[in-house]
């Protein structure tokens, strides 16, 4: 990921530091996804209540630090077809090498569309209050939060069911209306994953409003590297966990 850098040249090294925080956690609840479900065969473990909060508060965290990057990258469209570019790569590896785990529009896709939305409507949002912005995203985030499960409420409260009519055509689970045979081992369609976008990119100008800024100039040296790395890094966990999993147990 790029640097997190502001137009006077200091680096925020704290936001590197929480992206590399996030990148852990992920690598660490991947590989024992790896054990538990593909080896282990425990398929009900990810639906586990703890295991289903870990996972939020890891993709959740990813997120909103994107968001928040967005305001320093210099080169965002380019940016945006790299991100895009490797999601696209893991959804072609994972649906030929492991189809029955294959990868349809994953975390990758869902920060990189995001970005390009954010990017493209940037010149309106910074007109914005980022108060107002940061909550009324994040509200936007807990009202869709079940669009892909057909419901609008507040996050799992449900308010409305939404019709199956709207669930029918497959391309639309791009936006986060998937239809009942969709199925993908990571998922995160537009709506409602743009909404915590936006209020990272808001967040960031809430801090600054409040002259916090000058708090992320230290991080955490080790999560500081793997934060500047994070990209690189999530590219290549995932063999790299497997051969792990070939040396414990012997087979792939």
């Amino acid at each position: 990921m790029e640097q997190q850098r502001a137009v006077s040249g200091v680096r925020y090294r704290l936001i590197d530091s929480l992206r590399g925080l996030a990148l852990l956690n992920m690598v660490a609840f991947h590989f024992c996804y790896d054990v538990f479900v593909i080896y282990e065969g425990q398929y009900g473990w990810p639906r586990l209540p703890g295991i289903v909060a870990w996972e939020r508060f890891i993709c959740m965290t990813f997120i909103l630090v994107s968001g928040i990057s967005l305001n320093f990258s210099r080169h965002p469209y380019r940016r945006v077809l790299i991100i895009n570019g490797c999601g696209l790569l893991i959804t072609l590896v994972t649906a030929i090498a492991i189809p029955e785990e294959a990868i349809w529009f994953g975390v990758l896709n869902g920060i990189g569309c995001s970005m390009l939305i954010t990017q493209a409507l940037r010149r309106w949002l910074e007109k914005c209050d980022p108060f107002v912005g940061a909550a009324v995203s994040f509200l936007l985030f807990a009202v869709f939060y079940g669009l892909p499960s057909r419901t609008l409420g507040f996050f799992n409260i449900e308010w409305v069911r939404l019709p199956d009519a709207l669930y029918a055509f497959r391309p639309l689970a791009i936006i986060g209306l998937p239809d009942a045979g969709f199925a993908s081992s990571d998922y995160f369609p537009v709506l409602p994953w743009l909404f915590l976008f936006v209020c990272g990119f808001f967040l960031w100008r809430v801090i600054v409003s409040l002259r916090a800024d000058r708090f992320f100039v230290r991080g955490v040296p080790v999560l500081d590297f793997l934060g500047r790395y994070s990209l690189w890094i999530y590219m290549i966990h995932q063999p790299l966990l497997m051969g792990v999993c070939f040396l414990i147990y012997g087979r792939f």
